[in-house]
């Protein structure tokens, strides 16, 4: 049976050219996902048991009360004022603004963080499994161009994210939760100019923590901001990410009028 780990663990927030980074940590059993200003449409939603029928063979009382008050939700979802959509395949399933800061806060240790606004978990696995996850987020920075978005020194924005985690790291260390080191890209930054994305994929580690854990963030150009997907798991799951990147972004989309070319 599963019990609900300790968990102090807390969402770091840094500031660099063009970007807000979320990096979430990871307890050390569990995996997690960045969002902002956004509300999923109503969509018919699964309870615990209708998503996991088998639950309570995997958890005790305990787990199943605090996965019980979550929604799952399947199909197509609205984030944002009609910003963009996520229509999920069976394979996925999203937790809206309300139930993504319940896992952040209240069974991840983290602080309350207004900006958050959803998740999405492979449909196998609730928050409290061994899974990687996505946060979405949107960054309202206005219109990026192709040139400014494909023009990025890496090598410097490394140095700069290096110290602005060294900055919250003394808000960290004061507030009690472990500091973060970020310890390089783990896999080479690109910027896809035919899809307009830029792909960061970072690895961190929490003091204490034995493993390290992936940052794996895709900000999608629209005409109003970037749209944020950030994949966080544990770095032994890169492969699987990687396989799952182009279903997510795929199914990923911002609506018209919301495009980076408009329409």
């Amino acid at each position: 049976m599963v019990e609900i780990p300790a968990c102090n663990d807390k969402k770091g927030q840094f500031c660099a050219p063009f970007c807000i980074f979320e990096v979430l940590p990871m307890n050390r059993i569990f995996l997690t996902i960045a969002a902002s200003m956004a509300l999923a449409s109503p969509l018919a939603a699964k309870t615990l048991t209708e998503m996991f029928p088998d639950i309570s063979k995997t958890y005790n009382d305990e787990g199943i009360k605090a996965l019980e008050a979550l929604d799952f939700k399947q199909g197509k979802v609205t984030v944002g004022s009609n910003l963009a959509t996520l229509d999920l395949t069976d394979e996925f399933y999203f937790l809206d603004a309300k139930d993504a800061n319940y896992v952040l806060t209240t069974l991840w240790g983290n602080p309350p963080d207004d900006s958050t606004l959803g998740m999405v978990f492979p449909a196998d696995k609730t928050p409290l499994d061994e899974t990687w996850g996505i946060e979405v987020s949107f960054d309202d920075i206005g219109y990026v161009s192709d040139e400014d978005a494909g023009s990025y020194d890496y090598d410097e924005l490394l140095k700069t994210m290096k110290q602005d985690m060294q900055d919250e790291n003394e808000w960290r260390r004061e507030n009690n939760y472990p500091a973060i080191e970020l310890l390089g890209w783990a896999a080479p930054p690109h910027y896809d100019s035919e899809g307009r994305k830029l792909y960061w994929a970072k690895e961190i580690r929490f003091d204490g923590d034995e493993t390290t854990t992936l940052n794996y963030n895709i900000r999608i150009l629209g005409r109003k901001g970037v749209l944020v997907v950030n994949f966080i798991a544990d770095m032994d799951m890169l492969d699987q990410v990687n396989k799952a990147v182009p279903t997510v972004l795929k199914m990923t989309n911002f609506t018209d009028g919301n495009k980076y070319s408009g329409g």
